[in-house]
């Protein structure tokens, strides 16, 4: 009997139970009025005259006329770079003990974001909220006797003078919880081991040592990593191994795309809950098992904001113009897409973090991520989103009866006009890419009224190219060496896809 997991299932039930409904509009104005107070006294808050803001009656419409969008070249060139110089107080009080390293999806150099201490608490907070919605799915007692394997970045962060840099998820793992620690693999000394491929090799040889009960991790790499563990003890599925696994936590990246790729890897179904897990905080989780869509975090250090996403809005970098209208979470209406804006306890304010999100049911405050800003692929006007792309891979894994777990796009221009490129990574490279192109093309002029037009006028059609999907994790590899949070880009523009299309055709 689980006894344990009996007490712990309890306490999760009577939490449950006790907590009163949460009303996410108002979480978001104590959000708010709380970051302005703690904040006043920094040099940003000096600057924009925070004090000023919390004396109006209406702070939250106050807050957003004073203070410019900023992306991260914007804060970081006018205010973080102080960080860097030893001073203090500058966006938030004192100064940060980590810097997440994330070189996100867009971008040259790996950003360095601040993560303030506030922050860690913030990101355990909304840890504990999600195992207290795990009431919702009703899972065994004895689950919660299992261990958890947590396959992030490396926890061996890099010593600076007054700070340690590395990934929010080598700097949330370094930082769990000393009760936790008995449930945590692989472990410390494993999660330290810099280089990816050794780390999965003693994952690999340690397998049968551990009895896992849940996974964490973007698909991807936690794909790579299962196919490891199988092929080294020579499995049928990993459920020959941990019998008892039960759940997996995504997150990074969208789950549905590698969904047909993971299932194949497991003896039988397990729940699947969504995280929205980013180096500025942790955003959003799946709390119910009713639906995909996740809920937003409304009162635990982060303050959203909207912005209605429209192509007169987005500059071609990604970020917003001045006049880009704004909203609060009492504003916005279901499955419109928004640029999402935060503020936060680590000294992030009005910021672009570059996702764009729908929601599907606002009484809940329940979002999906939509895309990108800088990846809805707009050439001659076919305003094509991630979510879009994604829809149509998963409507080609069911007409073929293939697994796409990777794909990358990209419009070039080519002597008869423009093209949308597709490489698909699949096992199956035998297919008939004429009847896979008209597929997609056909799917998305349906799904899509802008590409519709698009197609009609100047974009000439499809080429699609079928790969590996080894190609993408090869070139993963190859651009960055810790592993466990790169994510293949989506959408890639005309400079990458040259030296991408080298890397595929040597």
């Amino acid at each position: 009997m689980a006894i344990i997991g009996n007490i712990i299932k309890g306490v999760i039930q009577i939490k449950d139970t006790l907590t009163p409904e949460s009303n996410p509009v108002e979480n978001q104005k104590e959000v708010l009025k709380s970051l302005l107070e703690t904040a006043k006294d920094t040099a940003f808050g000096k600057h924009y005259k925070f004090e000023a803001i919390l004396e109006h009656d209406d702070f939250q419409s106050q807050f957003s006329k004073t203070i410019p969008y900023f992306d991260y070249n914007k804060i970081n060139d006018e205010w973080w770079y102080r960080l860097h110089q030893d001073e203090s107080d500058i966006t938030w009080p004192g100064n940060p003990d980590y810097f997440a390293l994330s070189s996100g999806t867009t971008g040259k150099t790996s950003k360095r974001i601040p993560v303030t201490q506030d922050m860690i608490e913030s990101i355990k907070n909304a840890g504990i909220q999600q195992v207290f919605a795990l009431n919702a799915f009703d899972l065994p007692p004895d689950f919660f006797e299992k261990e958890i394997m947590m396959l992030g970045s490396s926890t061996d962060l890099i010593e600076k003078e007054n700070h340690k840099e590395g990934e929010i998820s080598g700097i949330s793992a370094s930082n769990i919880p000393f009760w936790f620690r008995g449930y945590y693999k692989p472990g410390e000394d494993i999660s330290k081991i810099d280089d990816w491929d050794e780390r999965v090799d003693r994952i690999a040889e340690n397998a049968k040592n551990w009895d896992i009960g849940a996974l964490s991790g973007i698909p991807s790499w936690l794909e790579l990593m299962l196919k490891k563990v199988i092929d080294y003890h020579n499995l049928n599925n990993i459920h020959d191994i941990w019998p008892n696994l039960q759940v997996y936590t995504s997150g990074g990246v969208a789950f549905q795309p590698y969904e047909k790729s993971f299932n194949a890897l497991m003896g039988h179904p397990i729940t699947i809950i969504d995280t929205y897990l980013a180096s500025e905080g942790f955003i959003a989780f799946q709390a119910r098992p009713e639906t995909t869509s996740m809920q937003l975090v409304t009162d635990n250090g982060i303050y959203f904001e909207f912005v209605p996403l429209k192509p007169e809005y987005i500059l071609e970098d990604g970020s917003l113009t001045d006049d880009a209208p704004c909203i609060t979470l009492a504003d916005v209406e279901l499955d419109e897409d928004y640029v999402l804006i935060i503020s936060t306890v680590a000294g992030t304010w009005r910021y672009i973090i570059g996702d764009t999100i729908m929601f599907t049911d606002i009484e809940r405050a329940e979002i999906k991520i939509t895309g990108r800003t800088k990846f809805f692929l707009n050439t001659v006007g076919s305003q094509l989103s991630v979510n879009k792309m994604n829809d149509a891979m998963l409507h080609l894994e069911e007409q073929f009866d293939m697994k796409i777990p990777e794909f990358t796009i990209c419009a070039k221009e080519f002597e008869d006009g423009f093209y949308h490129c597709w490489y698909l990574g699949t096992d199956n490279t035998n297919q008939d890419v004429q009847a896979i192109s008209e597929a997609i093309d056909t799917y998305l002029k349906e799904a899509n009224k802008n590409y519709a037009v698009a197609r009609s006028k100047a974009l000439q059609g499809l080429k699609v190219k079928l790969i590996k999907p080894e190609i993408f994790s090869d070139w993963n590899a190859k651009n960055k060496k810790k592993g466990g949070q790169v994510k293949m880009e989506r959408v890639m523009n005309e400079d990458k896809f040259k030296t991408w299309e080298d890397f595929v055709n040597p």
